[in-house]
């Protein structure tokens, strides 16, 4: 039971540092509402569980390749780039947001999380470096079963933080005035950027230093 709890408490701790998940589930709660938040949390979810399935089947090092490597800095430079725009052109939407605005298809909000997580190194290294040494050592007592069951722990950990980020999110903007509301979409907007703008330097660092 110890050990189960530990992986919750590893999936935590995965999602909850401030990066681009955090900051597109804080502005689309504040401007959508809980279900557009939770979806972007849900779709990170899927891309993590990628990546623990390559570890848990030993493809890990073709994560870690240099080409691999410079696709998803590029890839995820334009996906947060293009993110923190499209945040940042449509913050005065919180005004109307009752009325006038558009909630986006639960498969684009899926698929933004999911692909923001894809193509971010940084939970790569994450991977590679946390639950693949905690899945060695897990391995000596363990069998492969109880190794897929524990690491379930992880996704209860991640849903347990999707779902406090897109409640705390949309809650927000029952209890905020539209200036405060705006100005977090305005700020979330530009840590996307500054995420792409990170990840496109990463990706400039390899393919010419």
């Amino acid at each position: 039971m110890n050990v189960f709890i530990s992986y919750i408490l590893l999936g935590l701790s995965l999602a909850a540092p401030i990066g681009p998940v955090n900051a597109a589930q804080l502005d689309k709660g504040i401007k959508q509402g809980f279900w557009p938040a939770w979806l972007i949390g849900l779709g990170a979810m899927a891309a993590d569980a990628v990546f623990m399935l390559l570890i848990y089947f030993g493809s890990a090092h073709i994560l870690n390749s240099p080409f691999v490597k410079t696709f998803l800095w590029l890839f995820g430079s334009f996906i947060l780039i293009y993110s923190g725009i499209e945040s940042l052109n449509k913050a005065g939407n919180i005004l109307a947001r009752s009325s006038n605005s558009k909630e986006e298809s639960a498969l684009k909000s899926f698929t933004s999380g999911f692909f923001m997580t894809l193509s971010n190194p940084l939970s790569i290294l994450f991977w590679l470096g946390i639950y693949g040494s905690i899945l060695a050592k897990t391995a000596e007592t363990h069998g492969a079963w109880d190794l897929l069951i524990y690491s379930s722990g992880i996704f209860i950990g991640l849903m347990i933080w999707d779902i406090t980020m897109a409640a705390s999110a949309s809650l927000s903007s029952k209890f905020l005035n539209d200036t405060i509301l705006m100005l977090i979409s305005r700020l979330a907007g530009i840590s996307l950027i500054g995420f792409g703008l990170y990840f496109g330097y990463q990706a400039v660092q390899i393919l010419f230093l």
